[in-house]
Order: C-alpha cells, then structure tokens, then sequence
C-alpha cells in the first residue's frame, strides 16, 4: 500500500468541504446575473472572453471551454499578450471575466478601462471584495474557498476547484434557456465517449440535420 494514501484523502476531502461550504454561502443572485447576462450575449452575437494569471489562467482556459461545449462561444485571452494587441478581440455586445484570487492581478487591471471604451461588460471573480477588480467591474463574483488542500494554506488547489464549480454550475444552468438539445450536442461533440453515446441516443432523439437549429438565428 502507498505511504501517501492518508495524503490523497486528505486532499480530495479538504476540496470537497470546500465546495460544500461553497454551495452554502455563494451569492446565487449574482450568478442569476452572470446567466442572463450571457443568455443575452449569445443573443446578441457576443462571446465570452476569460483572463487569469497562473492557476487562475488555468481556469479560465477550463471554463471557456465548458462554455463552448454548452454552445457560449468563449475564448481565453492571455493577460501576456492582451497589452500587445490582443485585447483587440474584445468587442461590443461581449462579456469578459477576470479571475483573480486576491482580486489585484496587475496584468487584469487593463482589461477594465479597455471593455469599458469598447461597451463590454465585465465580470470580476475574487474572494477579494475590497480589491481593484470586484470594485470596477460591473459585477462582483465572490468565491471563498473554505480551505486550500496543502499543509502551509498556499498552493491553489481548492481555490481554483471553487471557481471551476461555479462556473460549471453557471454553464449548465444557460442549457435550458439557450435551448441547446442533445440533438445540437451531437453536432458538436461528434468525438469520445459522449459522442458515442449521443449517436447511440440519436434513433430515440430523432434524425440530426442543420434544422434543428432555428433557421433565423444567423449565428449558425
């Protein structure tokens, strides 16, 4: 048996509390926000843009794909690049999320200034209320984790958990309203495990065509 066994549940039942304690004292309001916000994005022709630094950027570029996989088009933009023209991409009608734990990301403070010249809304995810983003964007995210998995309290790891959950939460809650079908999943997820089971599904969920898609929505 591994001499580290005590280590890994210790880790996993640290992030699950974490998450727990998170589902208990999140600002559900705001998410309502967030998910309409981006329900009336997509309506509108927008997408979403996502920025974090370290571990923070790691979870960007995780939940911009999650929303893509729910038909939110999402894109990350790497704070490296982002002064060097690639805040170029931000455009009116878009949505951008800045993730940062302490809320201070020096490299994310550019983002507001530009987003606000350009019409788009931001959305700042910190546990930080007090810090630059949560008190210049147009919405406030807080996201405490209850307690990071390593012994000193420092490594990003239920932290980083918490902000994918929420995300994740807030991309399937946009399914309905969006109206995406197992019928459009297919189309897009042709690949994998669930693609395999999507086209096993596909008999009893009907015959896949491009009409499945209302034929005046011209982002198809």
């Amino acid at each position: 048996m591994s001499g580290y066994t005590e280590v890994y549940k210790q880790v996993m039942k640290t992030e699950g509390e974490s998450l727990l304690a998170l589902s208990e004292c999140i600002d559900t309001e705001v998410m309502d926000k967030i998910v309409e916000m981006l329900c009336q994005m997509r309506k509108e022709g927008g997408k979403v843009i996502i920025a974090g630094c370290g571990t923070s950027g790691a979870a960007a570029k995780k939940i911009a794909h999650t929303l893509n996989v729910v038909e939110i088009p999402a894109l990350f933009c790497s704070p490296a690049d982002a002064t060097h023209g690639g805040l170029g991409v931000v455009q009116h009608r878009d949505t951008v999320i800045l993730i940062s734990k302490g809320g201070n990301t020096q490299e994310l403070v550019p983002y507001i200034d530009v987003c606000s010249a350009k019409g788009a809304k931001t959305i700042a995810v910190t546990e930080n209320e007090g810090s630059i983003l949560a008190k210049r964007c147009d919405i406030f995210l807080k996201i405490n984790a209850h307690k990071e998995a390593d012994e000193w309290g420092y490594v990003a790891t239920s932290s980083t958990l918490s902000v994918i959950s929420a995300f994740d939460a807030i991309a399937i809650a946009c399914i309905a309203p969006n109206g995406f079908t197992q019928e459009k999943f297919l189309l897009i997820h042709p690949s994998g495990a669930v693609g395999e089971k999507l086209a096993e599904k596909k008999r009893d969920i009907g015959c896949l065509s491009q009409n499945h898609y209302d034929s005046n929505d011209k982002r198809y």
